[in-house]
């Protein structure tokens, strides 16, 4: 049985590099600084971005309101709206995370829990949807694709580990890449169609995945199984059947 795996200190910050020093607080050390700085900016760039959209002129404007002067700006957002589409993500993770934690795990199957999972991570970035839509126009842009796939795969990771993923070996890199699929294509539906769409939407994607994990199981060779997973990937995020 394969042991849990112990987090890469390789593996990238979604939000690149994250700040954690700043003004010293009452620790000395002033990362609560830091933290308590991120979320009031963050609180004011969702308050602003439906007027605004999701830019340097929103990172500017929230950290301003947030009460924070240029040099803190700086230091607190150093990649601007980059930095805050990581804050928000990584707000919306945490909520997700928290609301499956009243959840019994034993007495979910597989796909119930990635079920649930994903339904937890959809409803907690809803809550703050028109900031949403302006964050997800953003990172969908060529130039910020290497954020969103950081981000995709640090939310899979969270939501696997927390559905109590263990594997160490190539199935811990399949299984997020698969997820960060469908968790990109289903809020992708919600935002365009609505939940009912959404939900739909992800009961089928699930399907595909239990169907592929059932091949897979008989996969004839490393090759094979590559190709069908790269297949599989393009059917999660277009929406067709699997062969």
């Amino acid at each position: 049985m394969s042991q849990a795996r112990q987090p890469d200190a390789s593996a990238p910050d979604p939000a690149g590099d994250r700040t954690t020093t700043g003004p010293a607080g009452a620790d000395g050390t002033g990362g609560g600084w830091a933290e308590a700085a991120e979320a009031r900016v963050l609180d004011q760039a969702i308050r602003l971005a439906p007027t605004l959209h999701w830019n340097a002129g929103l990172a500017k404007a929230a950290a301003r309101a947030a009460g924070l002067s240029e040099a803190d700006a700086t230091l607190l957002l150093p990649k601007g709206a980059a930095d805050l589409a990581a804050l928000l993500v990584r707000r919306h993770d945490a909520a997700a995370l928290e609301a499956l934690a009243a959840l019994d795990l034993a007495t979910l199957k597989i796909r119930e829990r990635i079920y649930r999972g994903v339904t937890a991570r959809m409803e907690a970035a809803m809550a703050d949807e028109p900031a949403v839509r302006r964050a997800a126009a953003f990172l969908a842009t060529p130039s910020h694709a290497p954020l969103a796939l950081t981000l995709g795969w640090a939310t899979a990771d969270a939501l696997w580990r927390w559905a109590g993923d263990t594997a160490t070996d190539e199935n811990h890199y399949s299984k997020r890449a698969i997820l960060g699929a469908v968790l990109g294509s289903t809020m992708a539906v919600r935002l365009s169609a609505g939940p009912d769409r959404a939900d739909a939407h992800l009961k089928a994607r699930i399907e595909q995945v239990m169907a592929f994990e059932t091949w897979k199981a008989g996969a004839p060779s490393p090759v094979g199984l590559a190709s069908a997973a790269a297949g599989l990937l393009g059917r999660l995020r277009y929406g067709s059947r699997l062969s």
